[in-house]
């Protein structure tokens, strides 16, 4: 502890630790934030890859004509075609009941998402979006002041706080929409619904499409989770150090 003898080095150090247990609970509040958004941001992908959430293409208009479009609508007017008034009320029961018997299963989950309408998912997403990119910008900040607090503060655990800054600030990068600016060259990890409703209604008969959409918005989700987790560890790993270094522990 030689390092922090002199005049005012006491001071000095309980300054940083001030300092660094303000930026600690801010950082992980910002983690519980990005968090929760990266599973939001991943539910709503699989309530439009499992069905459970109908499509309207009345949303995506910016989209690109999609081929699977006319296909629902002609199922749709299928399904609103007018029943005959001649028939007997029994028979028309039988035929809904039996062109029902594949979505009686279903009826409790559709009551649970009857709510979940595609616009709604839309403003969702959109609004986890700016809110995941925003709080992953601030968890990279305050890993970063938190870093400079341990070079100065002479603090110590400069190994783990480094490595955890770089992590955020690469998890933060690969979150960007870059897919909005480079044209589909270099994609982010974010998705806007145009894009998810696009890729799910393009036509995947071999198993290399396949793969690329599910490593698109699954796989892809799933190494920025991963840095999230790896990032906080390496931030709790360096809290240990700088008990470690001053003796507390």
């Amino acid at each position: 502890m030689n390092d922090q003898i002199g005049p005012g080095s006491l001071l000095d150090t309980t300054d940083s630790l001030e300092a660094v247990g303000v930026f600690r609970g801010w950082k992980n509040f910002m983690f519980l934030i990005v968090f929760i958004c990266l599973l939001l941001v991943q539910g709503g992908f699989w309530l439009v890859n499992a069905g459970l959430v109908e499509i309207d293409y009345d949303c995506c208009a910016k989209a690109e004509a999609d081929p699977a479009a006319p296909d629902t609508q002609d199922a749709n007017e299928a399904i609103a075609a007018p029943i005959d008034p001649n028939k007997p009320a029994e028979g028309v029961l039988a035929d809904l009941v039996a062109g029902d018997d594949d979505a009686a299963p279903k009826s409790a989950l559709n009551d649970v998402l009857q709510k979940v309408t595609f616009r709604r998912l839309c403003w969702g997403l959109a609004i986890v979006n700016a809110i995941l990119i925003l709080s992953a910008c601030v968890y990279v900040l305050t890993i970063l002041f938190s870093l400079k607090v341990s070079i100065v503060g002479n603090l110590g655990g400069i190994n783990h706080i480094g490595r955890a800054f770089f992590l955020a600030m690469f998890m933060f990068v690969l979150l960007l929409p870059w897919q909005r600016i480079f044209g589909g060259m270099v994609v982010g990890a974010t998705y806007t619904p145009c894009e998810l409703v696009k890729a799910y209604s393009a036509e995947r008969t071999e198993l290399l499409a396949n793969v690329f959409y599910y490593l698109r918005f699954s796989g892809y989700w799933f190494l920025m989770f991963l840095l999230l987790i790896i990032t906080q560890m390496r931030t709790c790993r360096w809290t240990r150090a700088i008990l470690r270094r001053l003796e507390v522990v």
